[in-house]
């Protein structure tokens, strides 16, 4: 008999429940109502459009599943969860933000039929390290003035990681944030007792969680990201080991140019002569080659 674990809790900082969230029409609104700093009763409608992101959860690649929401008024809000660290994410942010901006004119249409556009960024890392706000939104502005030049498109950035101790009195976004990045039942049970879109979202957490299918697919996308991070840490353990033997090697090579011996070369550097001895036969027997050579050489080697 297979054993159940009855107090499994899917974590909204894995996309896949983040997105499930979203589905939900109170949750999205009490969501939508917090970033727009307004009261949930004022957002009357809000539709899911379809993605283009979205990727089968049994692929082996790492793709984000986003929100994109159309409100009553025109305007598009798309909203993006992402739990490992990303170098380029304010590029990337900008792009998205710009393409769904510029896709709303079709062929013929004025300018004035624009509306505001908002990229939400929540992310599981820290992206501003200058500062410890958890929360900001960024528009256009005169850099000399500070002054909005419009707010037709919006960017705004919440770092889950930067949440400190709860306030006795906080923005209804920052609650959300600390919805968002809850580790436990107990947790967002006590933050459901305190809002009831907060309590919305958590019965359908526990209605996700023993879904067995949805539950799958959840762990697949676990699986992807915990892949992904490993890769992308081993990755960054080879770079700094290649780092380092590239500047031994440069190294290697300015005293080998002097005349110098194993033994004259492993003093100077402080090292065992034994350590260093492949990759000085490396750099001595291929005089002719570039540094750059010398270590695709000696990663071959050693």
């Amino acid at each position: 008999m297979t054993k159940t674990n009855d107090n499994f809790i899917m974590l909204p900082t894995v996309d896949f429940c983040f997105k499930e969230l979203m589905n939900n029409e109170k949750v999205r609104r009490g969501f939508i109502a917090a970033l727009l700093r307004k009261d949930p009763e004022k957002i009357r409608r809000t539709t899911l459009l379809p993605t283009e992101l979205r990727r089968e959860y049994a692929d082996d690649k790492l793709g984000i599943l986003d929100v994109r929401v159309l409100l009553e008024n025109g305007a598009q809000i798309d909203m993006e969860m992402q739990v490992a660290y990303f170098e380029n994410w304010d590029a990337r942010a900008v792009f998205y933000l710009s393409k769904i901006f510029s896709d709303q004119l079709k062929k013929g249409e004025p300018y004035e039929s624009l509306q505001q556009c908002i990229h939400v960024s929540i992310l599981n890392f820290i992206h501003f390290k200058d500062d410890d706000r958890c929360c900001r939104r960024i528009s256009f502005c005169d850099e000399e003035t500070g002054k909005k030049y419009t707010d037709l498109m919006q960017i705004q950035i919440l770092e889950l990681k930067k949440l400190t101790a709860k306030a006795e009195y906080e923005e209804t976004i920052i609650s959300w944030m600390r919805f968002l990045s809850g580790k436990s039942r107990e947790e967002f049970e006590a933050m459901a007792r305190s809002d009831e879109y907060m309590e919305e979202a958590y019965d359908a957490l526990k209605k996700l969680s023993a879904d067995d299918r949805a539950k799958l697919e959840y762990e697949a996308r676990e699986k992807a990201i915990r892949d992904y991070n490993s890769q992308m840490s081993s990755a960054l353990r080879r770079g700094r080991k290649q780092g380092q033997l590239l500047s031994q090697i440069e190294l290697i090579q300015k005293k080998c140019q002097k005349g110098k011996t194993l033994e004259q070369i492993a003093d100077e550097m402080e090292e065992e002569a034994s350590e260093i001895e492949k990759l000085y036969q490396v750099v001595s027997q291929n005089p002719e080659k570039t540094a750059e050579q010398l270590l695709q050489m000696a990663g071959q080697d050693m």
